[in-house]
């Protein structure tokens, strides 16, 4: 291959990828604005997130999965716990520590939250994109499933 042809690909390579990640983050705010995050931080939705898919779990556990010092994160569960999205029980092996988890209030919101943002995006699809279109967009996303394989 060619000096020129690689420095061609390198720079269509970078261009992509500069599109994907500026046409991802229009996704990602047209998705949140169909929903309400209420006045949620990005900790407070980052430790609902985890507390979901990982389960319950203490809160020095969640500020290392975060990142966090311990005392950093007592502020974002006890908000999360004024609002009624997360709920502490007394560990049953060590009834020193708290174990957290979701309340069915929050699992209900985020389900609904989920939910609108695929009827927003299935309604968008119909809407804008023709059927061969979405072929099309079904081919895009099978290329960047692999990129993430």
């Amino acid at each position: 291959m060619t000096a020129v042809l690689q420095s061609h690909q390198s720079l269509r390579a970078s261009v992509l990828a500069q599109d994907l990640r500026a046409y991802f983050g229009k996704i990602r705010r047209r998705m949140r604005e169909q929903t309400e995050a209420g006045d949620l931080t990005p900790s407070q939705v980052s430790v609902l997130l985890r507390l979901e898919n990982d389960g319950p779990a203490t809160a020095s556990s969640l500020a290392r999965a975060e990142g966090m010092r311990p005392q950093s994160i007592v502020p974002v569960i006890a908000a999360l716990e004024d609002a009624g999205l997360v709920a502490g029980a007394s560990d049953p092996t060590d009834g020193r520590q708290t174990i957290l988890s979701l309340t069915q209030a929050c699992r209900t919101w985020l389900a609904q939250g989920r939910a609108a943002r695929q009827d927003w995006l299935t309604r968008t699809l119909q809407a804008r994109l023709s059927p061969k279109e979405q072929d099309k967009l079904a081919e895009a996303l099978e290329l960047l499933k692999r990129l993430l394989d």
